[in-house]
């Protein structure tokens, strides 16, 4: 496992500082347990990357995606390296958080 920069770690602090309402929402459902007692971390550094929410234990990577991510390109490319590294990514748009959060959850859920 890559070793983590202090500049990734302080990256990762000013994100958890400045989440969208959509992360916000959707951390309050993923936190403490709450789907198959997995611990989920919220911007969790994965060199050279930052996921929005991380289960360390299942592999799984949950990222909550906006308008910035209209241009899928980069994400490809980001997605293509941490699954060759054996994580699996759920996206999902945030207006679906904030409008459908049980199909959301029932989604993570069922990722095994």
């Amino acid at each position: 496992m890559a070793l983590i920069s202090a500049r990734t770690k302080e990256h990762a602090r000013t994100l958890r500082d400045s989440q969208t309402d959509a992360e916000r929402w959707l951390w309050s459902h993923l936190r403490r347990r709450q789907v198959n007692g997995w611990r989920f971390r919220r911007q969790h550094p994965i060199p050279p990357y930052i996921a929005d929410f991380a289960c360390i234990e299942a592999k799984l990577i949950v990222e909550a995606d906006g308008g910035q991510h209209a241009e899928p390109s980069r994400d490809e490319i980001r997605d293509r390296n941490l699954k060759e590294a054996g994580w699996r990514i759920l996206r999902f748009w945030n207006l679906d958080i904030l409008k459908n959060m049980p199909s959301v959850i029932e989604t993570v859920g069922a990722a095994h």
